[in-house]
């Protein structure tokens, strides 16, 4: 789901029950809402409001370690890229057209975005990213290595050929994880009977309607955080594809 869509969802959500608790304040009897009612009230919602807090905290930073985790796959990822052009210049002239496809495959990937919908697929007449790697390797594996130092180059040009294999592969079973969606469900039901309590004790008047707006849009952008940090490879908050720039800059060189 679209990350600014569920924010959106969360700050409808939040406002219809603080509506709610509004209309229900204006019918419910007068010794309802008394100073012991309201104290009760008020110690039920600090439990929710605690839960609702330490469950927004735990997806925040269980989102947060996703982005970073992310970023420093695809820093190794650069890295396993410029080590294995290196590997293949050391090799010699006849590893040219492997260094020359793995440039390629670099720049589509940087034309058509770092994301698991792009790199799969074969518009354009453009191969997926996991064949260009293995066309990779199909080079690697016909060099003809006449002496021993260049048969452990040719050994470790695969074995780092494979680690990017690897890296592709992890990058697409990741993708599918995505938002605990019951936990997320769970904590918009803690949040809305949160915001419903407000609208149960606070008075209607401007100043409280705004502030309860003002809140209630913090805690919608921090659940849109959330969602779009659970996809790092697109949206708002994605991960940066500099590793990536630098590492082209670098391929082919002598």
């Amino acid at each position: 789901m679209n990350a600014l869509l569920l924010a959106a969802g969360v700050f409808v959500v939040l406002g219809i029950s603080t509506s709610l608790g509004m209309v229900l304040r204006d019918r419910l009897p007068s010794h309802h809402l008394n100073a012991e009612s309201k104290e009760v009230i008020r110690l039920a919602t600090a439990i929710v409001g605690t839960l609702s807090a330490l469950a927004l905290g735990l997806l925040i930073a269980s989102a947060k370690s996703d982005y970073d985790t992310a970023q420093n796959e695809l820093d190794g990822t650069a890295a396993h890229i410029v080590l294995l052009d290196r590997l293949m210049a050391q090799y010699g002239s006849e590893a040219n057209d492997a260094r020359v496809m793995l440039r390629d495959l670099i720049q589509i990937r940087l034309d058509r975005g770092w994301t698991i919908e792009t790199s799969d697929d074969n518009d354009a007449g453009r191969a997926s990213a996991y064949r260009q790697i293995e066309a990779v390797q199909s080079k690697l594996r016909a060099l003809d290595p006449q002496d021993q130092v260049h048969r452990l180059i040719q050994t470790r040009a695969l074995e780092v050929s494979g680690n990017l294999a690897e890296g592709h592969w992890l990058q697409v079973e990741s993708a599918d994880e995505g938002l605990p969606w019951g936990f997320m469900i769970v904590l918009v039901y803690w949040l809305a009977l949160l915001f419903g309590t407000f609208g149960l004790q606070a008075p209607a008047n401007p100043t409280v309607i705004t502030i309860i707006i003002v809140c209630a849009l913090s805690v919608a952008g921090a659940v849109f955080a959330v969602a779009d940090m659970a996809n790092p490879y697109a949206g708002f908050i994605q991960i940066s594809d500099r590793p990536l720039q630098g590492a082209l800059t670098r391929l082919g060189s002598a």
